[in-house]
C-alpha cells in the first residue's frame, strides 16, 4: 500500500498544478487575443458603453431588429431559462403572447413562418444572435417604420450576417445589437 501512496500524491500535485495553474494562465492569455482582451466586446454610442456584443438586449420598438425573448428579464446575474417544459400551459402562454405581439406588430407575417427563436427563450436567456432568417422576417416593419426602402435594410442585414467560421463550424448569425446600432448610424 504505501508504494502507491507516493506515486499517487506526485500524480496528484501534477495534476493540481496542470488543472489549477498552467490551464487557467493559458485559457487568460488567448483570452487577452479576443476582441474586448477576454473582458467581452463593449458597444459604444457616442462614447458610452451601450452594451455588450455577447449578451441579448430588449428592443420593443417596430424600427429595430427584436431579439430572441428572455426568461431572465435580460439580466446577466440571473440568466438562465424558464425551466419550463414544451407541454406546461404557463410556458404555452407565454409564447403564444410572443406569437400574437409578433403578428400585430408584422402585418402580413404568417404564424408558421416566423421561426421558433423569436417567440422561445433560450437556454442562458441571454442570446445576443438570430439566424438570418429571424432577422429577415423584420425587415418589412422595420424598413416601414424607418420609411427606408426594404431593400437598403436588406443590405445592412447582408452586411451584418456572420458566415460560419471557415464556412464549416455553426450557423450563419447576425448580432442584434450591432444590427441595431448600425440602423441608428445610417439615416
Amino acid at each position: 500500500m504505501p508504494k502507491y501512496i507516493l506515486p499517487a500524491l506526485k500524480l496528484t500535485i501534477v495534476f493540481i498544478i496542470l488543472c489549477s495553474v498552467i490551464y487557467p494562465m493559458l485559457v487568460a492569455g488567448v483570452g487577452r487575443l479576443t476582441p474586448g482582451g477576454g473582458k467581452g466586446e463593449t458597444l459604444r454610442k457616442d462614447g458610452k458603453v451601450i452594451g455588450y456584443a455577447n449578451m441579448g438586449q430588449k428592443f420593443t420598438a417596430d424600427g429595430y431588429f427584436w431579439g430572441r425573448p428572455s426568461a431572465a428579464g435580460f439580466n446577466a446575474a440571473g440568466s438562465g431559462g424558464s425551466n419550463k417544459g414544451p407541454s406546461n400551459p404557463d410556458y404555452l402562454k407565454d409564447v403564444q403572447a410572443h406569437i400574437d405581439s409578433f403578428l400585430v406588430h408584422n402585418p402580413g407575417v404568417v404564424k408558421a413562418d416566423i421561426p421558433a427563436e423569436l417567440v422561445t427563450y433560450s437556454g442562458s436567456g441571454l442570446d445576443p444572435d438570430l439566424s438570418p432568417a429571424g432577422v429577415r422576417i423584420q425587415v418589412a416593419r422595420v424598413a416601414r417604420a424607418r420609411h427606408w426602402e426594404v431593400k437598403k435594410v436588406n443590405e445592412l442585414v447582408d452586411l451584418y450576417t456572420e458566415k460560419p467560421l471557415l464556412g464549416l463550424f455553426g450557423p450563419a448569425k447576425v448580432n442584434v445589437l450591432k444590427l441595431n446600432l448600425a440602423l441608428d448610424g445610417r439615416r
